[in-house]
């Protein structure tokens, strides 16, 4: 069969996606720019929409950057993180977006800590080598452009590692408020729950607060549990490895854990998570929040693309992946369960209940 002829038309248009994709680091350096000036916390603290003038004035920036400026927040405001209206008088005013309302450093809900961290060079860089990687045997593109795998640059640069910390932290924030309103019931009627991989345990933190009566537990590689210095009540901190075996509890909790790991590993975690907790009848399961590639809570137009750079994230810079379900049920079967339940509720993730 003969090579399909396109039109002139079909190639114009190929073009601007083609130049849509090129440009596509534009839009990360413009999240970046709207971080570092502080743009979402002067909007929020002015505490109504504000004028272009007063933005620029708020933000310390001089008039010769006005034009410029109002350039930049158009490109904002079409990629939809900042809004903008007229007012009675025809004058245009800036205003916050639900994305923008992430930003502010002072809400509890704010992920800038993990945008700072996805944007650090660390992990931005080794992208540049992905055509390279593909015909070599290094185990990531991360490793191929510093030579050297992350958790040796993460003992390496304390610096690095207290952003990762940071990073996951925010994010654990946020997943636990969306957790405790919109889900509750996952942990209704839990006496324990141990946390694999729970880092400085922001997780846990929340949990026990929000369940006075689920004893738990963080359990992480000694060296992490080591840097804990705000430990709170009720909330015990276990040092080991999640490879040879886990705390007892009612529950474990993997959250963002198996997407770092093979399915081989995936499927030894999981077995020991098993190992750790009671059958079924007696309220046993292990509750995984993840991405299930495909699966979304709504409908918005990247939110698979945004599954999918994830799943090319995980693979550039440690050799994870992200998965659809037939994937996970792939593990899950091949880890000794046979029945789980997925919760999409967590915009681009979701919750799994596995149970023994």
């Amino acid at each position: 069969m003969a090579e399909k002829e396109f039109t002139t038309a079909e190639l114009v248009e190929a073009q601007a996606q083609v130049w849509n994709l090129m440009f596509g680091y534009l839009k990360s350096m413009c999240l970046k720019c709207s971080l570092e000036l502080g743009i979402a916390d002067v909007l929020k603290k002015h505490g109504k929409p504000m004028e272009l003038s007063e933005l620029t004035s708020a933000l310390s920036i001089p008039p010769s950057k006005f034009e410029p400026f109002d350039r930049f927040m158009a490109t904002l405001v079409h990629l939809e993180l900042f809004g903008k209206k007229q007012d009675d008088l025809g004058a245009t005013k800036y205003m916050l977006t639900p994305a923008s309302h992430l930003l502010v450093k002072d809400e509890a809900l704010n992920i800038t800590p993990l945008i700072i961290l996805n944007l650090d060079p660390f992990i931005c860089d080794s992208s540049h080598v992905l055509a390279p990687w593909f015909k070599s045997p290094k185990e990531s593109p991360f490793e191929l452009y510093f030579g050297k795998g992350i958790t040796d640059v993460l003992g390496e640069k304390p610096e690095f590692n207290k952003m990762l910390n940071e990073g996951m932290a925010s994010d654990s924030r946020f997943v636990c408020n969306v957790v405790m309103t919109s889900c509750r019931d996952v942990f209704k009627g839990l006496k324990s729950v141990v946390d694999v991989g729970g880092g400085t345990g922001t997780m846990a933190r929340s949990i026990a607060h929000a369940f006075p009566g689920i004893k738990c537990t963080v359990f992480d590689l000694p060296h992490v549990i080591d840097t804990v210095e705000d430990q709170q009540p009720g909330v015990e901190y276990v040092g080991g490895d999640m490879f040879a075996s886990v705390p007892h509890a009612n529950a474990v909790l993997l959250k963002w854990i198996l997407n770092c790991w093979n399915n081989e590993e995936c499927v030894k975690i999981l077995q020991c998570c098993k190992e750790a907790i009671p059958p079924r009848a007696d309220g046993g399961k292990i509750i995984i929040i993840d991405m299930v590639i495909g699966a979304v809570a709504n409908k918005h137009v990247c939110a698979v693309e945004t599954q999918l750079l994830h799943d090319l994230l995980l693979m550039s810079l440690a050799g994870g992946k992200e998965r659809n379900e037939r994937e996970w049920h792939t593990i899950f079967v091949s880890a000794g369960f046979t029945d789980y339940k997925i919760t999409h509720f967590l915009g681009i993730r979701s919750i799994i209940e596995l149970y023994p």
